[in-house]
């Protein structure tokens, strides 16, 4: 009986582990690791940590438990072995590069996927490789804001340009 009520503590500790990943993660990607090798899926861990994600592999029933009421909704994800990828920063990097490293070893797949409260599909988790970084987003925005900016500066400054332009060129007549 000691035995059993020492195996609940440890259920229930990794439960509220899991609830805490959970909190704290911005995303999450339930994915199939079937096949890979314990060697492997250290590799992938160690890139996706510089990358501020983990890859945590659990029991189906400890991580519904862990998601609470969101797991009602996802819980078709969470059938054979499932590995969960947290992303704890940047949305789409972590994810590339897990892409990446089941593209290479031609083993492993994503089912699903959350995204603050949203509920993504297989095929919403690839779209959301495809886009860039966060950085590069934040840039394109950047340029975007500034183009008008930079064409009312051109527009203003033209006349004044054209005044310079003659002003010189009679300096130049009068010399």
């Amino acid at each position: 009986m000691d035995k059993l009520s020492a195996n609940k503590a440890k259920k229930a500790e990794t439960v509220a582990t899991l609830s805490e990943k959970i909190s704290k993660a911005k995303a999450m990607i339930m994915t199939d690791y079937r096949g890979i090798k314990h060697k492997d899926l250290e590799a992938v861990r160690k890139l996706l940590k510089k990358a501020n994600a983990e890859l945590v592999v659990s029991k189906n029933k400890l991580m519904l438990r862990a998601l609470g009421t969101k797991a009602d909704s996802i819980k078709s994800a969470f059938t054979e072995s499932t590995a969960v990828l947290f992303e704890y920063g940047d949305e789409v990097a972590p994810l590339k590069e897990l892409l990446k490293f089941f593209k290479t070893t031609a083993l492993g797949k994503t089912k699903a996927g959350l995204l603050g409260d949203r509920i993504l599909t297989e095929a919403e988790v690839a779209r959301l490789a495809t886009l860039p970084s966060r950085d590069a987003l934040l840039g394109q925005l950047v340029r975007q804001l500034i183009g008008p900016v930079q064409g009312l500066h051109y527009a203003l400054s033209w006349n004044l340009n054209k005044l310079v332009w003659a002003l010189n060129a009679i300096n130049a007549k009068k010399s």
